[in-house]
Parts: C-alpha cells; structure tokens; sequence
C-alpha cells in the first residue's frame, strides 16, 4: 500500500529523531509475529525505556544516511523492526533477544551502539549482560571491597594486640 508523501516524511522525522536521541537501536527481522507478541514486546521495550518500532527499510535508510550511520545492507532487507534504547541498553537488548529466542519469526539483525555497528552474535552477548542496577551493585561492591579489607585487617590487628596486653596483664596480675 502506498504513503502519501506527507506521511513519509513525518516517518522520515520520526526515524531520524529516534535515532538522534536513542542511545542505541537494535534491528530485528520479523515474520509472522502475532499482535499479541507484538504488544508485548513493545510494552515490555516501553518498561525499559525504550521504544519499539516496524520500519519502512526505504526511510530508515534515508534517516539512518541522513545521520552518517552506515549499516550492512543486510540490516535492512525483508521486514524490519527497530528497538531504540535510552538508559537500559542491555535491557531492550535482552528483551528483543528473549523474544527472538522464543519465536522462530524473530531474527536479530544487529545493532548500533557508540558509533560501531554490532553483529547479532555481538547483540546476544550484550543482552547477556546483567540488568544495569546489577551491574552498578557489582561495582560498588568492589569499590567496597578494599576498605572492607583494611578495616578488617586494622580491627584484627588492634585485637591482637589488645589480646597481648590482656594476656600480660593477666599474667602480672597472676604473679603477684
């Protein structure tokens, strides 16, 4: 079905937004997917912080062209949707993972990230990465660590010798 052309470029603005303020996208081939499926996910993507869309391939890569990202032409071919992260990358990265796992309809295309361009096996191994609050409790608790460590050692090393001169004392106090 053809889109008048006022259609198209408020498409064409909407990519290119999308684009410019997401921190990542992550495309996914789709075929056969339910609009149960399809509401979910993008619910699921819209929880994360990010948004989910079903792409024209024509104006996702005027827009993406437009933005100086160059992506392999592969990205692009067949149906196409894309999955715009904003703070949990690796959340919308799992989501769309999960459901590719789940669904033979859905196949990872790749991603985009930082300026480099991610392969799907590259897109998995992100979306292996534990949730951002994980990730920030682990590295808080190995900043922690270290002063843990010290307080410990110092604490242990008063209580002996608080233990020896308990001990003398005792001894002192014994002899007399």
């Amino acid at each position: 079905m053809a889109i008048k052309r006022e259609k198209k470029n408020e498409l064409l603005d909407l990519y290119k937004e999308q684009i410019s303020t997401s921190s990542a996208f992550f495309m996914v081939s789709y075929s056969g997917i339910t609009v149960k499926h399809l509401e979910t996910l993008r619910h699921t993507i819209r929880e994360l912080g990010g948004t989910l869309y079903v792409v024209k391939n024509t104006l996702a890569a005027i827009a993406l062209k437009d933005s100086g990202i160059e992506l392999p032409a592969s990205y692009l071919l067949g149906t196409t949707m894309i999955g715009f992260a904003y703070d949990d990358i690796p959340g919308v990265a799992k989501a769309l993972s999960g459901i590719a796992n789940e669904l033979d309809s859905i196949t990872i295309k790749g991603g985009y990230f930082e300026g480099q361009v991610y392969s799907p096996q590259q897109v998995r191994m992100l979306a292996d990465l534990p949730p951002l609050p994980v990730l920030q409790a682990q590295f808080l608790g190995l900043l922690q660590t270290p002063a843990t460590r010290i307080a410990g050692a110092l604490a242990g090393s008063i209580r002996q010798v608080v233990n020896v001169f308990n001990a003398y004392s005792e001894k002192e106090a014994a002899a007399a």
